[in-house]
């Protein structure tokens, strides 16, 4: 993409569809040029090579989205915090907004727009930015989670050698999916873990390519929701091959070399309030023979061992959640799990896995009571009962 005048002033646009980008063109911006990228990697591109004068970026994206708090984290590690990262959101509370200040977001503002809130925060911000983010780091004094030594020990000495050990198993598993069903062996998805922090979380695949596609089909299924609310999720919108369409962007996808799959969004922040805030089908048809006796054993989640190894995550831990699940996690009564390390195993997989229905409280309520009590010694025992935990007689 190229651009002139690189000593102009560039407010970077990403992820807008074209009513909101005619919406902020009514702004009063200063002499500032609106200009939009395909990605934050196109913007960082040009700022690079052709010395683009960046001194905002605007991404149309809901704090716990994929242009969200994960932007600003990549933002931050190319270096350019100290340029302010604006949100246009449809759904902000007091949790999200904390969560997106902490995250490194400058401002967050609701749709619809109200352009003179916008036009004051956004040439504010622009003018004092660097002022306000020395002032901020001067008075932080309080530490961000760390992984214990012991325990981070613990974590590289066990999944490197569980790696290593296991590493026939692995190819047994890559050799037979390969011959049964088309498509990568490994695929990711971002997942929010310890303090909401967001990374790529691996696993064999073990769905068909187009997984994405039935899903819509299937929601009547999820084992979290009741009666009454499968009735209201009727209304609800999955968005996949139609968001470039509508000009909608899902908020929270799997990828797996060139094919991608949409996890879901929904559409209008209000018919959140209420659903299930986990998504699990029982006796899914969209996984493959091989999926079916990988996740039976939990062989799928052998990649995360690699999660382990680069410090993502934990042996133990409560699971890390999609974005959109922990988009609605963010109250102060369910925040806490948050607390905890992540971990390919937890609490709730052994006291309740294979032992029937789950709700989604009982769940939460583990997640809390993990995040409240663990030590080493608690994940060594949780490790021990994980074991008998793998040859469960139900499909989870």
């Amino acid at each position: 993409m190229q651009h002139s005048n690189a000593g102009v002033g560039v407010i970077a646009l990403l992820n807008f569809n074209n009513t909101t980008h005619d919406v902020l063109k009514g702004a009063l911006l200063g002499n500032h040029k609106l200009v939009q990228f395909n990605s934050i990697y196109d913007m960082v591109k040009d700022y690079e090579r052709l010395k683009l004068n960046v001194v905002a970026v605007i991404a149309e994206s809901e704090v716990m989205g994929a242009s969200g708090v994960t932007l600003a984290e990549i933002l931050s590690k190319k270096g350019l915090s100290h340029i302010p990262f604006f949100l246009l959101s449809h759904k902000l509370d007091n949790n999200l907004a904390m969560i997106a200040m902490q995250g490194g977001v400058a401002d967050v503002f609701l749709m619809p727009l109200n352009l003179p809130q916008i036009e004051t925060r956004v040439n504010f911000l622009i003018q004092y930015w660097r002022t306000i983010q020395k002032k901020e780091t001067d008075n932080k004094h309080t530490p961000a989670y760390k992984t214990p030594f012991l325990k981070r020990s613990f974590d590289i000495v066990f999944s490197g050698m569980a790696l290593i050990f296991l590493s026939p198993l692995i190819l047994l598993v890559i050799i037979i999916m390969k011959l049964e069903s088309r498509g990568p062996v490994f695929y990711y998805s971002y997942r929010v873990g310890t303090g909401y922090r967001v990374f790529k979380f691996y696993k064999f695949r073990s769905m068909f390519v187009d997984a994405d596609k039935r899903l819509k089909d299937l929601k009547h299924l999820n084992q979290y929701s009741s009666g009454e609310k499968a009735a209201e999720e009727s209304n609800i919108v999955y968005l996949c091959d139609e968001c470039a369409a509508t000009g909608v962007t899902c908020r929270s996808m799997i990828y797996a070399d060139n094919i991608k799959w949409c996890e879901k969004q929904y559409l209008d922040s209000k018919k959140q309030q209420g659903d299930a805030a986990f998504f699990k089908l029982k006796n899914d048809p969209r996984i493959t023979k091989v999926g079916r006796f990988i996740r039976n054993y939990s062989i799928d989640e052998l990649p995360q061992l690699w999660n382990v190894v680069i410090g993502d995550m934990s042996i133990v831990g409560n699971r890390p959640l999609p974005l959109y699940e922990a988009e609605k996690l963010t109250t102060d009564k369910y925040a806490s799990r948050f607390l905890a390390p992540a971990g390919m195993t937890g609490l709730w997989q052994v006291e309740k896995r294979g032992k029937g229905e789950m709700s989604e409280d009982e769940r939460l309520l583990l997640d809390n009571t993990y995040a409240e009590s663990h030590s080493f010694w608690y994940d060594i025992g949780l490790i021990f009962k994980t074991i008998p935990a793998l040859f469960q007689k139900e499909n989870v």
